[in-house]
Parts: structure tokens; sequence; C-alpha cells
């Protein structure tokens, strides 16, 4: 991946893609850097959904005014979902995660999982990728993303997958989460991009000489802990001082552009960033997605 955003090829030009999931458009700024455009989005949470309708307002007036700007995706039908290329779904971490008791399936959000499925196996799209947090690569003795690696299977994709970590792929946060990737072509072998180096520090993005090179994985909740907890994420000690973690900090730990702002709360800002995914990393699997399946093309063409 190009070290210049502005440099980056447009290799993603003339390819669709759905952000299911969507958050605050962390999935949909990283296929649109790469030329992609956006024909679906499902998001359920409404503050989230304000602040994706302030920032891509000006990317995507006409889908966010539509039917297509869509809420819970359990009650999408999927035959009303435009064609696409690519299906994007960072779907909840919580029922994978530590904090949320590791109940996988057993919790109903652990579900939306068949959401997923039901709209590939109904739309056939040439490729998805998907985001959750390393938990799941353990999860139930590793049973879990066997089951949904089965699933995919079942409807006729390949299936890879990797933890991958956000400051492998130019920004200073140690956010491990796990990525799968699929193709309805199987035979299209694909490799994970390889990491590249820091862009900034939290030196730079803390405005002083920061102990920490690297920080913390943002959370969704929890906040004002401090040094001395050891579940301490959003304080930081910097020339000296301790200093707490604003949304305009965390924006850029997650590789966020510079004109993103929040028309909600600081608390809710902090919840939405927590949530959302790693641009760079997303930006950097999804070029190589566009790569793997251009190369297919031009393969099939001789």
């Amino acid at each position: 991946m190009s070290k210049d955003k502005n440099c980056t090829k447009k290799v993603g030009n003339g390819y669709t893609f759905i952000d299911l999931f969507a958050g605050i458009g962390g999935f949909h700024y990283a296929l649109h850097n790469l030329g992609a455009q956006c024909v679906f989005i499902s998001e359920f949470d409404k503050y989230a959904r304000e602040t994706y309708k302030y920032n891509f307002k000006k990317i995507v007036p006409k889908l966010l005014s539509s039917k297509n700007f869509a809420g819970d995706i359990t009650k999408i039908d999927a035959k009303s979902i435009p064609n696409f290329d690519i299906l994007c779904a960072g779907f909840p971490c919580q029922p994978f995660s530590v904090a949320g008791y590791k109940k996988g399936f057993e919790d109903t959000r652990g579900t939306l999982f068949f959401d997923i499925a039901r709209i590939i196996e109904e739309k056939q799209p040439d490729a998805f990728i998907l985001e959750n947090v390393k938990g799941l690569f353990t999860h139930n003795n590793g049973q879990t993303l066997l089951r949904m690696k089965d699933v995919i299977k079942n409807l006729g994709y390949s299936f890879y997958y990797k933890i991958l970590k956000a400051d492998d792929y130019g920004v200073p946060q140690n956010r491990q989460r796990l990525l799968m990737v699929g193709f309805r072509k199987k035979d299209i072998l694909f490799e994970f991009p390889k990491p590249f180096p820091l862009k900034k520090t939290m030196s730079d993005i803390l405005g002083g000489n920061c102990a920490r090179t690297v920080g913390y994985t943002l959370r969704v909740g929890g906040r004002g802990s401090g040094m001395g907890d050891r579940r301490n994420w959003d304080t930081y000690l910097v020339d000296g001082k301790e200093v707490r973690l604003e949304p305009e900090h965390a924006l850029q730990m997650q590789g966020f552009p510079e004109d993103f702002h929040f028309p909600v709360s600081d608390t809710q800002a902090m919840k939405q960033l927590g949530n959302s995914v790693a641009i760079p990393m997303i930006q950097s699997v999804a070029e190589q997605i566009f790569i793997t399946l251009g190369r297919s093309k031009n393969d099939n063409s001789k």
C-alpha cells in the first residue's frame, strides 16, 4: 500500500461494495480511498448513524437519503440490496470478546453473522472482508471460527483468515483484529498485506514526549481509569504529566481523515471510535483483494 494516501493507486475503480454493521464508516473510507463505490449501508445504532451521515453527506449524499441507508440488518430483505462486488462487515465483536463474556453464538449478537451469510448467499458477491476481535480465533477452542468457515465454504466461497495489528499498518495502536477474506472463485489465491512502518507515534498525536510509541487498544467504555489501573487504556504520560485521550487523538489512532467530526457527545464519540476499525489496516487488506480480483480477471481473459 502506498505510504501517501494521495498517491494510492485507485485499484478499486469500477468495484462496488456494501457496508454492513457500518458504525461510523471506517470500511467506507478504506474502500472509497481505493476508488470503490458504496451502494448500500446498514447500521442500527442511531448515534452512529448520525455521525455517519454527518461525515459522508459530501461523499454519498443520494445514498444517505435513500432506502439503501438501512437500519436493522435482521429486517433487511437481501433481494432488495443492490448488486455489489465486495461485502464489508465489522460485525459485533462483544459475543467473542473478554468484555462480552465470550458467549459467542449463545449471544443474540453472535447470530448476526448468519445475516451476513444469507446476504452472501443471495447476492453472490465476488469477495467479502470481515473483521472481529482476535478472541474469535480461539473462542470455544476454535470451534466458533470453524463453524463460520464451514458456513462460508458451504456457500461456495474460500475462507482466509489472519490476526493483524494496526501498528503494522501505519497507525500507533496496539489493536489486534481477526480479518477474514473470501472469494466466490475458490481457486483464487490470496495473501494478506505485508506490514509497513508507522506514519506517526503517540508523541506526534499527543503533542509531547509520550512514554509509549504505540498506544493501547481503543475500547468502547470504562474511560478514566488512570495510569495506576491495570485496565488503563486512555491515559498516557506526556512530558511527565498524565494526559487523557480525547476524540481528536483517537481519530488519528484509527486513521480517520482530518476533516472528520462528531455531531454527538465526547462519550458517544469515544464509544464509536472504540467500535470502529483501523482504516489503514482495512485499506491494506482491501487493496490486496482488489489486486487479487484484478489479477484473476486478467488471467481469465488470456
